[in-house]
């Protein structure tokens, strides 16, 4: 319910009427009497005297004239009327609002001119020779004010304008103060006086016209009207009712805390704020099962699950309700209650349920000894339906990739099927999966934690520093290393390690061990004069034990080096060559040795590489059979001297190989001579294979006296197994008839071209250092 006035603002003013000051103020400002008074206080201050002197001048605004409004005129002494002074005009709006005559100085506005868009307006004037453009009076700045009109009417900003008045107000209750403003000017006149007063709207309301000064019917009084609407507002006289007495509703057990049940709506025939409830369950053997909340337009009442459910336990609740405003109003409650009761029965729908654990976790404890199919724990899970249907076990594969163990389908026995190391895992998160038997759609999970215990199972050993060194300054008793063990096992009370030599380094003369009791030990020696050149490297066996039950132990080797340090026991050296060299030796000779050296080994590779490209290729044949006689050589057709290149009766004869020494080969001469002669007469004269066992006898004492000789061109393959030989048979023929231990010591006998062979068997006769 609303009602709507309209409200004028009317302002008056009186039209000046002395316009001909339009142009007899500029001229009572300028002349003779402003010179004289220049003039009689020039002399009294010394200042230059001015020819023409202005302040300012009026004029009122919205000229609606054919011809340009004259404002004033600008004259100077030294204008004698023949046109030789040039008048100039600048500052706000010369040239475009105003201009003037450069010859007689009159100034007229060109366009309409509005107080309300400018007030004034700021114009420097200037007299110069209008030949020569030279300035005859200094600079001079004055002013256009622009007088007002009522030429406004007053306006109401903000309309139309909202207000409200509650129901059965009192009279004289205030709605609303309204404000019009009038752009005339104020402090001329009674342009922008404002009276008011309701157009429309009575009798039911009014408005104070602030009597004053009341221009009644004045010339060029105008006015201005806005709208009100005035709209009835709303206070809380009616209380709120429901519309049921009793709610039906239902809910399935398998719902979720906090899903919606439903909702309720107590009704209030006021608006806004005073429709505005708030709900609370006030009794009912559901109130701890259920509760409920206003919906965001704080109207509805919404009912939620607060516990879980369980149609088993209980199918049915009673709620009741109330329902009751939130903003009463202190001076009607006489009228009485503002709120309401309501009676809401929720029913709980019966659904097929997962199977569910007897609690809602497993920790199981379990020795890391365990045997296989050890029991861990039972699991049990039952259908919490009435039908109560079996349930079925079974182990999720992803928290049990490396199946260590196993769970009985039926009885939920849970078994270990695998050995436990606590060091590799130490705890399993296993889950365990519970299925109905009629409905494999029913699924539920439990989660099983198992700890594995730890048992003394692993040996200690050292850690970090398996090597050492030793200076060759040190003396008796001076630590070497200090020696810490790691035991992957973790007993209750702590690791205690215990440290000694091993039993067959127990009176070594070189070094002693010494336990710290807090699960270190020192490494001392037990001499003094160390020396590089006699012995580098010694290998320390520890013994290390720990203190648990089983005792575990182990063996680990030290190696000491033995090295040279300057005074504060900083290595300078464990190698061997550092002591081999002269002490004398500079930096700069130890350089141009190492080039010479670098310079020879070039020489000697270029030379080897020069006679291999030079020679011939060897028999390379990869099919080759060891077991055949055959003699084979590669050389190139060279004519009747090809048949020098090998002579197939210093086989038979070695004596005969040298009766011809002119008879020779001219394309290459033997690398390496003949030492049949050295061989006793008694080894070749024999005939048959006693000749060619020497003749090869003979050239193997050739090879192995020239250790630097080359080989030959031609490639000779004998097959002799070596009939009474000292190496007996090379061939792997009939081998394999013997399973005993071949003894190799013989190759050291054999010189150094089989070096790499006793190298290779182990037998090579080397000085083997002390151990320890």
């Amino acid at each position: 319910m609303g009602e709507r006035f309209h409200l004028p603002a009317v302002a008056s003013t009186l039209l000046p009427v002395a316009l001909c000051m339009l142009t007899l103020l500029p001229h009572s400002i300028l002349g003779r009497p402003a010179e004289e008074e220049n003039a009689g206080s020039s002399a009294l201050l010394q200042r230059v005297k001015r020819g023409w002197v202005w302040n300012q001048f009026f004029v009122l605004e919205e000229y609606t004239g054919l011809e340009p409004l004259y404002i004033g005129k600008l004259h100077s002494d030294m204008d004698k009327g023949d046109g030789s002074i040039k008048y100039i005009l600048s500052g706000e709006g010369a040239g475009t609002t105003f201009t003037i005559d450069d010859s007689t100085g009159d100034i007229h506005a060109l366009q309409r001119l509005d107080r309300e868009v400018k007030s004034q307006y700021l114009l420097r004037a200037q007299a110069r020779n209008r030949l020569t453009d030279r300035p005859l009076e200094p600079e001079s700045q004055f002013i256009v004010k622009i007088q007002d009109i009522n030429d406004n009417e007053p306006r109401f900003l903000d309309g139309p304008y909202q207000a409200t008045v509650p129901e059965m107000s009192n009279i004289g209750t205030s709605v609303i103060q309204l404000t019009a403003t009038d752009a005339d000017d104020p402090t001329y006149g009674n342009s922008a006086r404002v009276v008011y007063s309701i157009v429309e709207g009575q009798p039911y309301f009014s408005v104070d016209a602030k009597t004053g000064v009341t221009w009644g019917a004045s010339w060029g009084g105008l006015a201005g009207t806005t709208t009100v609407n005035v709209t009835l507002g709303d206070i809380n006289d009616n209380p709120p009712m429901f519309d049921q007495r009793l709610y039906q509703m239902s809910i399935p057990e398998a719902a979720p805390v906090g899903s919606v049940v439903g909702r309720i709506w107590a009704k209030d025939r006021d608006i806004g704020l005073n429709a505005e409830m708030v709900y609370s369950i006030i009794d009912g053997d559901g109130r701890d099962q259920f509760d409920i909340s206003t919906d965001p337009t704080n109207l509805f009442g919404i009912i939620t699950v607060k516990k879980p459910l369980n149609f088993e336990g209980k199918p049915s609740y009673t709620l009741k309700v109330e329902g009751a405003n939130t903003h009463l109003d202190p001076s009607l409650r006489h009228r009485g209650p503002f709120k309401d009761v309501t009676i809401v029965h929720v029913s709980v729908e019966d659904v097929d349920e997962s199977p569910q654990f007897e609690s809602p976790e497993y920790y199981v404890e379990l020795s890391e000894d365990a045997e296989i199919g050890t029991l861990v724990k039972t699991i049990s899970a039952r259908d919490p339906d009435a039908a109560n249907n079996t349930v079925r076990y079974s182990i999720d594969k992803s928290s049990d990739p490396e199946k260590f163990f196993y769970v009985e389908l039926t009885t939920g026995s849970l078994m270990t099927v695998r050995s436990l190391d606590r060091e590799e895992i130490g705890w399993h998160n296993i889950t365990v999966l519970a299925m109905e038997m009629n409905n494999p759609t029913k699924i539920s999970s439990v989660s099983v934690a198992v700890r594995v215990l730890d048992v003394n199972d692993n040996p200690p050993t050292l850690t970090h520093y398996l090597e050492a060194y030793v200076c060759e300054n040190a003396k008796a008793g001076q630590l070497v290393q200090t020696v810490t063990a790691v035991d992957p096992d973790e007993p209750l009370g702590g690791q205690r390690f215990y440290y000694s030599l091993a039993p067959e380094a127990a009176n070594n003369p070189n070094f002693t061990l010494r336990d710290n009791q807090d699960n270190t030990a020192w490494i001392l020696t037990r001499r003094g004069g160390w020396s590089h050149q006699d012995q580098t490297v010694f290998y320390l066996p520890i013994f290390i034990s720990d203190g648990e039950q089983p005792v575990q132990s182990s063996t680990s080797t030290l190696t000491v080096r033995v090295c040279s340090c300057d005074h504060d026991g900083n290595v300078l050296s464990c190698t061997a060559e550092a002591y081999i060299l002269p002490a004398s030796l500079s930096r700069g000779a130890l350089i141009a040795i190492l080039a010479c050296i670098f310079v020879l080994l070039v020489m000697i590779l270029l030379m080897l590489s020069l006679r291999t490209h030079r020679k011939k290729p060897f028999l390379c044949d990869e099919e080759e059979n060891v077991h055949e006689n055959i003699v084979r050589y590669d050389d190139e057709g060279g004519g009747e001297e090809d048949t020098e290149a090998f002579d197939i009766a210093a086989m038979w004869n070695p004596r005969e190989a040298h009766h011809h020494p002119g008879k020779m080969r001219q394309d290459m001469l033997p690398e390496i001579e003949s030492l049949s002669r050295y061989v006793p007469q008694a080894c070749v004269m024999g005939g048959g294979d006693s000749s060619v066992h020497g003749y090869v006898l003979a050239k193997l004492l050739d090879a192995d006296m020239d250790a630097c000789a080359p080989p030959y061109d031609s490639l000779q393959t004998y097959a002799y197994e070596g009939e009474g030989s000292v190496a007996e048979s090379l061939s792997s023929l009939q081998s394999g008839t013997s399973n005993t231990d071949h003894e190799y010591d013989y190759l050291n006998d054999w010189g150094p071209r089989f070096k790499k062979l006793a190298e290779m068997y182990g037998v090579l006769e080397t000085n083997t250092p002390q151990m320890w």
